[in-house]
């Protein structure tokens, strides 16, 4: 049975969460051999292929940007710092794939590039649905005011009747497992906080929410936790950005399978 025949029948069966490790502690690449997979896990990491205007959808375009190390990474941060079991190996999966019906979390990124989502209806048929029947989408790693009117032409398409919002850093979302002060401009590799893509120095996050508030896109917009995940040990890489790409994840996480 899809897990939104029912709305979440299964966040019940999730252990409370209460991780109890630092994230210095996933800092060690030594700490990879005592991590836990199960095939049966409560999370896997589902990223969204896509088209866009210029091409770049079946193949290699910007929808497998980090892939797939960040989303290796990330499973392996959830699996040290929560009690949450994951699966192994993330999977790729199309808006118009019903087995995005069986996840609870999909992931996407650069949706503003290559002249922005191309989307079929069928895309955005089952997008909707999944969306509302309890579904959570992450948009990350996308930068400007052009890529973000990319964005927006595409996702009014999938709800036209509802306005696009801003998070301020009291929301639930920032509180769930961590307490994260809002939004964090999370820079790619050879950048810092001080001047990420385009110049810009600021993050926002924004979503599109349900008829009940509840958070069904979060836009990571001026941020890129996907490089965070995906660099987490690189050399060059300050883990103080990537620390703040697990904690921003987990509680987008956290927040997708409690709500």
């Amino acid at each position: 049975m899809p897990l939104f025949a029912k709305p979440h029948t299964l966040i019940t069966t999730i252990a409370l969460l209460l991780g109890s490790l630092s994230m210095a502690a996933f800092a060690a690449e030594d700490d990879l051999t005592e991590l836990v997979y199960d095939d049966a896990g409560e999370f896997n990491f589902v990223r969204v292929q896509f088209d866009t205007y210029y091409g770049g959808g079946f193949g290699y375009g910007p929808w497998s940007i980090d892939f797939p190390d960040a989303d290796i990474n990330f499973l392996r941060g959830v699996s040290r710092l929560t009690n949450i079991r994951v699966m192994s190996e993330p999977i790729v999966l199309r808006f118009d794939d019903e087995k995005i019906f069986d996840y609870p979390f999909l992931y996407m990124l650069e949706v503003g590039q290559g002249g922005g989502l191309s989307l079929t209806p069928n895309e955005v048929e089952n997008m909707r649905e999944y969306l509302l029947r309890g579904g959570f989408l992450l948009i990350d790693d996308f930068w400007g005011q052009r890529q973000w009117d990319n964005f927006y032409a595409a996702f009014s398409l999938v709800f036209p009747d509802r306005e696009v919002v801003e998070l301020k850093a009291d929301h639930e979302i920032f509180h769930v497992y961590y307490d994260i002060d809002g939004p964090q401009m999370i820079p790619a590799l050879y950048r810092n906080d001080e001047m990420g893509e385009q110049g810009i120095n600021y993050a926002t996050n924004h979503a599109i929410l349900d008829d009940e508030g509840r958070v069904m896109v979060l836009i990571n917009w001026n941020s890129d936790m996907g490089d965070g995940w995906e660099h987490t040990y690189h050399p060059s890489y300050p883990t103080r950005y990537a620390n703040a790409a697990y904690r921003l994840g987990i509680n987008y996480l956290v927040y997708s399978m409690t709500h």
